[in-house]
């Protein structure tokens, strides 16, 4: 069957959907000058394809411009149409930015980090997801022969990650019937992030090469074990040497480190409006899901809203490349671009204030007193979306990071995703996400 080949060009909106526009290979070069066209309303629409009350209706234009060092093109050898796409950044048509870009409004982040303190951010987005291919069997909780049961998908699509230019770290059954985890190596800056958006984009992409889908939202059936995103991450100085350790600090968390974490965790109610972006993301925030409820640092405990990873401990080891923290209160309906933006900038917040250090817990913050937990400064986390979103704009240094137009555009299409799905009953709410995600 003769055909033609086509690219698209795309973005991650606020729904952390990929969205864009293919046109011809043929025409690739005159269009990674120009880009091609786009709409300011395109980043209203919701995971369920409505479109959320927009401040600018069928107004307006754009370009997305791709980032070349972005590109995707993987040939899954089967005959099926490659996998021919690049990540792009949204302009106006004078070619300033768009004020609402969530790549830009990550990148500034990332700017105003270096310029204020020479520090970079070093990170890995590591993710759960449910393969609706893998026969599901009683007992196969991160078993070997769950592995098995999944058959050739993990090959292939660690194959596509690598042809991508993504360096696989992992794949492995976990806990859930048809759970499984895949990681992929570090990366500076936004390259993180891009990476997060390629790999779940692959995911889908192998997946349906089998005829089969992947979830990634952070519930697909009532029941099942929920999916989170955790954000691996460590602070490089300007010569890039990591300054996350310090082997005489308690816990090894050194004095900068400490304070970025503190940030995160004095912003954490707030930031759930933009990591936790869901409706049902709150029934993966619950005690024993082994998931955050609260805003503390944990030593190597997976409840922790911030946890302290282990290192090697043997006499000589090299730690302090190897020394990272690792954010959970994250899941695949949050924009990559969104999740690692509002991290960095809540950490730069706590250097900025040189807020001390958080007292990491060893045991469950939900069986402190109350009084307990406002002594060491740990709150509970958002129950809802609703709340978290109220969260958000309480929060003034929060709203700051913020373009005005982003925020107010950010904050009408959670609450129309809300009311497109109030009048639904959990499992119903569930089976949506499932399959929007």
């Amino acid at each position: 069957m003769n055909r033609e080949d086509i690219v698209m060009f795309c973005v991650s909106d606020i729904a952390g959907k990929v969205r864009g526009k293919g046109f011809p290979a043929r025409d690739l070069e005159k269009r990674l000058e120009q880009g091609v066209g786009w709409t300011p309303t395109n980043i209203m629409i919701t995971a369920f394809s409505d479109i959320a009350d927009t401040p600018w209706g069928p107004r307006g234009d754009l370009v997305l411009v791709p980032v070349r060092e972005t590109e995707v093109k993987v040939d899954f050898g089967d005959g099926s149409a490659p996998e021919h796409f690049f990540l792009c950044e949204v302009q106006n048509t004078d070619g300033t930015p768009w004020e609402c870009c969530l790549r830009r409004f990550l990148r500034g982040a990332l700017d105003d980090l270096r310029r204020e303190t020479g520090l970079r951010i070093f990170s890995a987005f590591e993710h759960e997801f449910h393969y609706d291919g893998a026969e599901k069997r009683l007992g196969d909780a991160y078993a070997l022969d769950a592995f098995r049961t999944q058959g050739l998908f993990a090959s292939v699509l660690l194959y596509a990650l690598r042809a991508a230019g993504i360096e696989p770290d992992g794949f492995l059954p976990e806990y859930g019937a048809g759970q499984y985890e895949v990681t992929c190596t570090p990366s500076e800056g936004a390259a993180a992030a891009d990476a997060a958006v390629v790999l779940r984009e692959l995911a889908q992409a192998a997946a349906r090469r089998f005829g089969h889908r992947v979830s990634f939202s952070p519930l697909v059936t009532g029941g099942s074990a929920t999916n989170g995103v955790h954000v691996h991450f460590s602070l490089l100085d300007g010569d890039g040497r990591p300054v996350a350790y310090d082997p005489k600090a308690p816990f090894g968390l050194s004095e900068i480190a400490g304070r970025f974490v503190a940030g995160i965790l004095k912003h954490m109610p707030a930031l759930c409006a933009l990591t936790a972006a869901s409706v049902v993301s709150y029934e993966r925030l619950k005690p024993n899901q082994w998931s955050p409820t609260c805003t503390n640092l944990g030593y190597r405990d997976r409840e922790a809203c911030v946890r302290i990873c282990p290192v090697p401990e043997q006499p000589g080891a090299e730690v302090a490349s190897r020394y990272n923290l690792e954010f959970r209160a994250a899941d695949g309906c949050a924009s990559p671009y969104l999740v690692l933006g509002a991290l960095v900038h809540a950490g730069l917040e706590g250097i900025r204030q040189t807020l001390p250090a958080p007292r990491p817990t060893t045991d469950d913050p939900e069986k402190l007193s109350p009084a307990e937990r406002a002594e060491r400064g740990i709150a509970r986390l958002p129950r809802s979306l609703e709340e978290a979103l109220e969260t958000l704009e309480r929060d003034a240094t929060a709203c700051a990071w913020f373009p005005d137009a982003l925020l107010d555009a950010y904050l009408r299409h959670k609450r129309g995703e809300i009311a497109l799905v109030r009048d639904l009953d959990l499992d119903a709410q569930i089976e949506r996400y499932g399959e929007a995600y």
